[in-house]
């Protein structure tokens, strides 16, 4: 069977696909499910991004083609892709919410001849894994090093670190104890939590137990991380004035109503605010939020998927829509623009999204709205994970 799937993709990258004059773009994402919101912003983003530039690169239809993954599933994931690969002849794959189903698919790349481009999954060792990855989101090592900063500076020299035990929160706890250290703070306890931990009670109470001063936390976007500031909160932990420090995951626009007063004043560190102040992401808001349909429902996904079939497009137009992976890959590497996020670059050797990364705030508006507002800029933040791990 795996000889015929590896016969079937090579018939597919020599075969009739190079020359279509529609060019298929496959995405696998949460579309139902308890993570659905976020493949909803997948769509919106990709979406908002031709509605405001054309279904077309060149003669070229663009057509996109969904596959759903509710949760992380890799063995699931690669069946999807080369599903997509073999059957709808896609000539690139883009997606991934989660960093197992991302890495899943890297094997299949090269063969298969066909780009991947990461709209969110967040494990820095992506980009490593396949010469053909390309990532327009961010990592929990970019959004995490800052903040560590952040809570050393607010005078906090003892911290536990809880995070969801898979490659992005790994990621988060070496990032944040890496920076903290360095700083001269102590992480004195460090907790791994399933990635399918839905009650908090018993982390809080190991939390006060610690004797830290706050706590870190990273879990993906949805419905873990309500869960957890809610916990947080309910549990006295900040009354107590145990301070919370984490990047932006725990603090996405569409949680902020459900988490209320709450969640004023919590800090965290994330390349992307719905409230960014620019020209770009003034627009890129009114064509999203258009297509997402409930503006309140718009949230950071959607900048990775925008910037992402932006990347998409330069990679049809330098390859005039023929089928050739390491030429569309090797066109893309050193791409500046500005994006709705600010000033982006795809870096030449990584592969890896150079961004900054912003200081928020959870504030209230004066229409009664919470939203995360900037008060600090990290400029041009590469990726420390990468740089780490040689």
């Amino acid at each position: 069977m795996k000889r015929f799937v590896l016969a079937a993709i090579a018939a597919v990258a020599l075969g009739g696909a190079a020359y279509a004059d529609t060019i298929k773009v496959g995405v696998i994402g949460p579309f139902s499910g308890p993570f659905a919101l976020q493949g909803k912003n997948f769509k919106a983003g990709i979406d908002a991004y031709m509605a405001v530039n054309g279904k077309k690169v060149g003669n070229d239809e663009v057509e996109v083609i969904y596959r759903d993954l509710p949760a992380a599933d890799p063995a699931q994931s690669k069946s999807l892709a080369q599903e997509l690969v073999v059957k709808e002849k896609v000539q690139y794959l883009a997606g991934f919410y989660f960093t197992p189903d991302a890495m899943a698919v890297t094997p299949i790349l090269k063969q298969a001849n066909v780009p991947m481009v990461i709209f969110n999954a967040a494990t820095s060792a992506i980009v490593t894994k396949s010469p053909l990855v390309v990532r327009t989101s961010f990592t929990t090592w970019q959004t995490s090093t800052p903040i560590a900063k952040v809570a050393f500076d607010a005078g906090v020299k003892k911290v536990i670190s809880v995070v969801s035990d898979y490659g992005p929160g790994v990621d988060a706890e070496n990032a944040f104890k890496a920076g903290f250290e360095k700083q001269g703070g102590e992480v004195v306890q460090a907790i791994r939590m399933p990635l399918s931990t839905n009650d908090f009670s018993p982390i809080m109470q190991r939390i006060k137990d610690s004797g830290a001063q706050g706590v870190f936390a990273f879990l993906p976007s949805g419905p873990t991380t309500l869960g957890f500031v809610k916990a947080y909160n309910e549990n006295g932990l900040k009354t107590a004035g145990i301070k919370l420090f984490a990047p932006g995951d725990l603090t996405q626009e569409s949680d902020l109503p459900a988490l209320g007063d709450a969640a004023l004043g919590m800090q965290t560190t994330f390349h992307y605010a719905i409230s960014h102040d620019s020209p770009e992401n003034k627009a890129f808001v009114a064509a999203a939020g258009k297509a997402i349909g409930n503006p309140a429902e718009l949230t950071f996904p959607a900048v990775g998927a925008f910037d992402g079939m932006h990347v998409i497009y330069k990679m049809i137009e330098a390859t005039g829509g023929k089928q050739d992976a390491q030429k569309a890959v090797d066109a893309v590497k050193g791409l500046s623009w500005v994006s709705p996020r600010g000033p982006v670059t795809i870096d030449a050797e990584s592969r890896h999204i150079t961004q900054n990364i912003y200081l928020r705030e959870v504030a209230k508006g004066d229409d009664g709205k919470y939203y995360n507002k900037e008060i600090q800029t990290f400029e041009k933040q590469g990726d420390p994970g990468l740089a780490a791990a040689k």
